[in-house]
């Protein structure tokens, strides 16, 4: 059944003649009645009584035109919806480790949203749920965060599941402290020198399918005795600048961070892991706009960061 046909007829009832619908339409009069009758034959059924009078509705065809204005109005609905309405939502999510570079480029990226109506999502966490939460869809966007001997297994398991990747950055952790912590103003800091104070950790350091004992004890020093786990990124940074017995491991902090919180960050001579963040998205994913401005802005931020 045609659309148009249906629209030709509707204005055939409400007008009562070929002729004069004709002219509302800017139709010619032939091809008007020739669309009715195709019209008729699809439904099985006569919608108009011809006669001198005019083009008057069959009982079926009154009922007929109910439906089709009904359909009609509804069609009108959606395209003003989608035509005339007010801008398009911006969209924009991403799922990523806790780093002040990420957090930082993050802040700089909200700058960039226009005054449309926007739905924006940025969910700190691991490297797994990361994982999860970009195959599932409900991200569009992820950062995951290993230590370099985890590179080949993290590859493979990425084209295995059917991810694109690239690599953001490539980083040695330092130390953070208050500047009241004494070993803040150390030229040169040891594993041996933390061991009396109180480690800061996230809670959640995962390697896909990997035990997480072992994860932590690879990502972890083991001459540490006293260690607090967190979640959350604000309340080890109130850890931190409130007892100064406290440090933490962490990808370069900016400047600004620091003098906001009371603290120094400092490099340990013994530490020479190497860490690597890497952006994924699943295979066929069209990088939007706010996906390229984020992008933009994180390579900047690990630009200024990680020196």
């Amino acid at each position: 059944m045609n659309i148009l046909h249906m629209k030709y007829a509707v204005e055939v009832a409400r007008l009562g003649s070929l002729n004069k619908a004709a002219e509302t339409l800017l139709i010619a009069q032939p091809n008007i009645s020739r669309s009715i009758k195709e019209l008729e034959a699809d439904l099985g059924i006569s919608i108009f009584n011809r006669s001198a009078k005019g083009m008057e509705l069959t009982p079926e065809g009154e009922e007929f035109i109910g439906y089709a204005q009904s359909i009609l109005k509804q069609i009108d609905e959606v395209e003003k919806a989608y035509k005339q309405s007010s801008p398009k939502k911006q969209k924009f999510s991403i799922s990523v480790p806790r780093a002040c570079y990420i957090s930082d480029a993050f802040a700089e990226f909200s700058k960039s949203l226009s005054d449309d109506p926007a739905e924006i999502f940025y969910k700190e966490t691991n490297s797994q749920r990361t994982i999860n939460n970009v195959l599932n869809r409900d991200y569009k966007l992820g950062i995951i965060r290993y230590a370099e001997n985890y590179d080949k297994y993290f590859k493979e398991m990425l084209e295995e599941k059917g991810f694109s990747y690239e690599m953001v950055a490539e980083f040695t952790y330092v130390l953070i402290m208050s500047r009241e912590n004494p070993l803040a103003v150390k030229n040169e800091i040891t594993f041996d020198d933390l061991v009396p104070y109180i480690e800061i950790a996230h809670a959640d350091p995962y390697v896909p399918s990997l035990p997480l004992a072992k994860v932590v004890k690879d990502e972890l020093p083991d001459n540490i005795d006293r260690r607090i786990f967190i979640f959350e990124r604000a309340s080890q940074f109130d850890l931190l600048s409130e007892n100064p017995n406290t440090f933490m491991w962490v990808s370069p902090a900016s400047q600004k961070v620091l003098e906001r919180y009371g603290l120094v960050q400092k490099k340990c001579v013994d530490n020479k892991k190497v860490y690597k963040d890497v952006l994924i998205y699943r295979d066929g994913y069209k990088l939007t706009k706010l996906d390229k401005q984020f992008i933009t802005e994180l390579c900047e931020a690990r630009r200024k960061y990680l020196k």
